[in-house]
């Protein structure tokens, strides 16, 4: 999928929002990508998951890890279109935790999936319960990349879409954001 195809398919299903935002790293933006809009149609899913498997196929692991609620239809979708075993982490507590069994292998390689990222707090942690766990992270990927691939995990990092989007501390917000209420869609 080209650039232009992935922002049609968030104009298409009504995915790209604008207004002011509350994002889930506490800064505020003038736009949204509800990705839970975008992949609500299993045929997108697919087409969205076959590229962005296809665009990570380098990293190769033998697991797909997502962390929910976010990264959960994509990270499945990935893990189908690779043929690779497919898992979660949830929030417990504060932070992420595997749950309902899941285990990750010593050495195992785990390939991490988000649909999207902006300052990147949840890939991270989300690499960290990978690495306190014994896996080996061998990639993140993402839907959208809000960061304009300024976000470093430390691992290689791609997108379908990568592109600078505003984001601004509350105590920074410029007038218009100011004028307008701020909501706070969800991942």
């Amino acid at each position: 999928m080209t650039r232009d195809e992935v922002l049609q398919v968030f104009r298409d299903s009504g995915a790209l929002l604008e207004g002011h935002f509350i994002l889930r790293s506490g800064l505020h933006s003038r736009q949204f990508f509800q990705c839970a809009l975008a992949l609500q149609r299993m045929p997108v899913v697919e087409k969205v998951g076959v590229a962005l498997a296809d665009k990570a196929q380098k990293f190769e692991a033998v697991t797909v890890i997502a962390p929910a609620m976010g990264g959960l239809v994509i990270g499945q979708e990935v893990a189908r279109q690779r043929r690779a075993r497919f898992i979660f982490a949830e929030k417990e507590g504060g932070g992420l935790v595997l749950r309902r069994g899941f285990k990750i292998e010593r050495g195992e390689k785990v390939l991490v999936i988000e649909d999207v990222v902006t300052r990147g707090g949840r890939v991270q942690e989300t690499i960290d319960l990978v690495h306190a766990n014994g896996g080996c992270v061998t990639g993140v990927a993402a839907i959208v990349d809000r960061s304009n691939g300024a976000v470093k995990f430390g691992v290689p990092f791609v997108s379908l879409l990568s592109m600078a989007v505003e984001t601004f501390p509350e105590d920074q917000l410029p007038a218009d954001l100011k004028a307008i209420p701020a909501i706070k869609p969800g991942s």
